[in-house]
């Protein structure tokens, strides 16, 4: 199970006003400007309350955000699942498919299947075993993939 998957949906990317595409020193940079700005005891004590409660709650979303992003497993979670919530946003899946059903490409290593528009399906050998979605590369269809057992 996913380290976020407990928690409401957020898009960690934008709370620490970062670019899906930044990389990890990227990431960290904005990580630490922020947690810096919104850090309690950097707060000023004639702010009212209700101030200083969402620089808490901020400073507590930017470091969980970082706890995501910052460590390349989670990251790498984060982004499939990301990938995943986009597909499904496009449209329905238009079939679900037995990853063994597809045909194996020996020359980049990963698996295929031909679209009903002439495009392809395909997903690398390690994708495989972590996506669930596959859109195909010249139209808008989307396939689930399945495993047996």
């Amino acid at each position: 199970m996913m380290a976020f998957e407990q928690l409401p949906k957020k898009d960690w990317y934008s709370i620490l006003g970062a670019d899906p595409s930044a990389d990890v020193s990227d990431l960290k940079q904005k990580y630490q400007k922020l947690i810096l700005m919104y850090h309690p005891d950097k707060q000023s004590t004639d702010v009212p309350a209700g101030t200083v409660e969402e620089c808490i709650q901020k400073f507590i979303e930017v470091d969980q955000a970082w706890k995501i992003l910052g460590n390349e497993e989670t990251k790498k979670e984060y982004d499939l699942q990301r990938h995943e919530d986009e597909l499904r946003n496009l449209g329905p899946v238009d079939a679900q498919v037995y990853l063994e059903e597809m045909s194996w490409n020996k020359d980049d290593h990963s698996f295929f299947l031909s679209c009903r528009c002439g495009g392809k399906y395909s997903v690398s050998k390690d994708e495989a075993e972590e996506v669930n979605l596959i859109s195909c590369d010249t139209c808008s269809l989307i396939i689930e993939l399945l495993h047996y057992g």
